[in-house]
């Protein structure tokens, strides 16, 4: 059974920074790739980053510069380093297996609050 765990969200200012951790089991971590997307309210679902097997990353450009995605295979973690954190980065950040024999698989969010 897949499962994806997300934790490190939270109330944060403006400027501030934050790391979520997506902690999975199920799955041969080593060999898979590994998103964050992010959904604020009212909108829809969109990708942040991914990191590959070989850990090639790609950022969406709204978060170029400004996040990292980074990957520890002995610990079947994906991270997203949070940087400079704006209200508009506000949504609830979800971990993502785009593809793992066919299926893609969800984590349930953790919610980032971007406020003073």
């Amino acid at each position: 059974q897949v499962q994806l765990v997300e934790s490190g969200g939270g109330l944060v200012q403006p400027g501030g920074s934050l790391r979520l951790s997506c902690t999975t089991s199920g799955i041969i971590f080593s060999k898979t790739a590994m998103a964050w997307y992010r959904q604020a309210p009212g909108a829809q679902r969109d990708l942040v980053a991914q990191i590959t097997s070989d850990s090639n990353t790609y950022y969406a450009d709204s978060v170029k510069g400004q996040f990292t995605i980074s990957r520890d295979n002995a610990k079947n973690t994906v991270y997203l380093q949070m940087n400079s954190l704006k209200p508009e980065d506000t949504a609830v950040y979800y971990c993502n297996v785009p593809s793992y024999f066919g299926m893609t698989y969800w984590g349930k969010g953790t919610l980032v609050t971007v406020s003073s």
